[in-house]
Formats: structure tokens, C-alpha cells, sequence
């Protein structure tokens, strides 16, 4: 398997599945990592029950996972997409970069390689840095903490000051 870059950029090809539906996206993920020798980057929530899985690896292993997951994901739910690209570029790992390497996590850690498993960018800058960031990534980390102080619709009504507030104040407990 490709072993990331010295920082964190995830190397070898880029496998995408994008699946509707838990059941579907849990099935994908474990035959995508059982079929070959690739890591699982990222899994991204996009719409309500829509995932798309990212890995990582050698271009045939990586082909190999897509076909295997996207056949299984199939037998239990629908596979809204799968691409495979051998040998992407740069822009396309920093258009990942929240979720894909440099500095992010993946939602489902590979082997432990990430610590807080959260499904949104880093927090490697601190607290500081939620002033940096959308809205909508805003709510993909307060999504991610699960605290009841703040959840469902009213995470999607929250003003941008408002998820701030939310994610210092569980920062400090």
C-alpha cells in the first residue's frame, strides 16, 4: 500500500464510492477494506443518508475495493457513484484536505491512525482557528461532538457566532 507523504497527503490512487444509506455505506466500507490493501481516508456525510467513502492505495487494490464495495453496498442498498482516479494531483488531495490528509481526520480512523475520529477538519490550530471556517464545516464538527446541548435542527439554525460559541465552550470543558 502507498504510505502518505511526509505531511500527511495520502499517496498511490483515489478511490471514491458514494453510497445512500447506513446499512449500504457500512456494508461498502468493510468489503472495501476486506477485498484489498488500501486505507480508508475519509467517509463524508454530504445529504441526509448519502456517504461517500474515500481510500487510498495501489491502483489495482484500489480498483479492486471500489468494485467490491460498490457490489456489496449494491446487494443491501444503492451505490449513487464510484470513480477511481490512478494518479490524482496535488489540488485534488488539498480539495479533500478537510477530511483527506493535511492535518485532517478521517471519520472512521484506519488502525487507530487518527485519535478523536471525527468526520470534519482538524483542530490542530486550536480553538482560534473556528473563526477561519465556514458555516457548514461549523456544523459538520458540532454534528461530529454529539453533545445534547446542541443538535438536530437546531445545529442548522445556529448562526455562524452561535457554532462558534458551542464548539470554544466544549473546547474548554
Amino acid at each position: 500500500m502507498a504510505l502518505p507523504a511526509p505531511d500527511g497527503t495520502p499517496t498511490g490512487a483515489l478511490g471514491l464510492l458514494e453510497t445512500l444509506g447506513l446499512v449500504a455505506s457500512v456494508e461498502a466500507a468493510d468489503a472495501m477494506l476486506k477485498a484489498a490493501d488500501v486505507r480508508l481516508v475519509s467517509q463524508q456525510r454530504t445529504v441526509p443518508g448519502l456517504v461517500t467513502h474515500v481510500v487510498t492505495g495501489e491502483t489495482a487494490a484500489v480498483q479492486s475495493a471500489v468494485d467490491a464495495g460498490a457490489a456489496a453496498a449494491a446487494r443491501v442498498g444503492r451505490v449513487a457513484a464510484s470513480h477511481v482516479i490512478p494518479s490524482p494531483s496535488d489540488g485534488v488531495w488539498r480539495l479533500l484536505a478537510p477530511r483527506a490528509g493535511r492535518g485532517g481526520a478521517a471519520s472512521t480512523p484506519p488502525e487507530g491512525d487518527d485519535a478523536d475520529g471525527s468526520d470534519a477538519p482538524s483542530d490542530e490550530g486550536g480553538a482560534a482557528d473556528y473563526d477561519d471556517r465556514t458555516v457548514r464545516e461549523l456544523r459538520v464538527l458540532a454534528r461530529d461532538r454529539d453533545d445534547p446541548a446542541l443538535q438536530g435542527r437546531d445545529i442548522s439554525r445556529a448562526t455562524k457566532d452561535e457554532l462558534v460559541a458551542f464548539l470554544r465552550g466544549l473546547d474548554a470543558r
